[in-house]
C-alpha cells in the first residue's frame, strides 16, 4: 500500500506539471477547464481522454523517451521510477474516483472537484 502511494504522488506531480502550464487558461471557468480534456466536443471526458491529456506530462519528462521515468526525470530528482503503464493505471483509478456519478464521464463539476478517497 505504501509503494501505491508514492506511485499515486507521482501520478499526482506529473499530472499537476501538466495543469499549472494550463491553469491561467483554465481558471476562467469550469467549462474552459474541460475544453481542455474535450477532444471530440461532446461537452464530457472520458477515460480516455482523461487520461491521453494527462500522458503528455509524463511523455514531456521523459527525457529519453523509454516510457519509464527514472528519477532523474521526476520532479526533484529523486524517487522511484514508473511506468507510462503504472501512470495510466493511477490515473485510471484517479479518475473513477471523480466519476461521482458512475457514468463513465465527468462533466465539469466533477472534473474541477477533488479527488474522494
Amino acid at each position: 500500500m505504501r509503494q501505491h502511494a508514492r506511485y499515486l504522488a507521482i501520478a499526482i506531480a506529473i499530472a499537476m506539471a501538466v495543469l499549472a502550464a494550463a491553469g491561467a487558461r483554465a481558471q476562467s471557468s469550469r467549462s474552459a477547464y474541460l475544453a481542455m480534456f474535450d477532444r471530440n466536443g461532446d461537452g464530457r471526458v472520458s477515460e480516455a481522454e482523461y487520461v491521453g491529456y494527462l500522458d503528455r506530462g509524463f511523455i514531456s519528462m521523459d527525457a529519453n523517451h523509454d516510457g519509464t521515468l527514472e528519477p532523474s526525470e521526476l520532479p526533484g530528482g529523486r524517487g522511484r521510477a514508473v511506468t507510462l503503464a503504472r501512470h495510466e493505471a493511477d490515473l485510471r483509478r484517479q479518475f473513477r474516483r471523480l466519476d461521482r456519478d458512475g457514468d463513465g464521464f465527468l462533466d465539469a463539476r466533477e472534473l474541477t472537484a477533488p479527488p474522494g478517497p
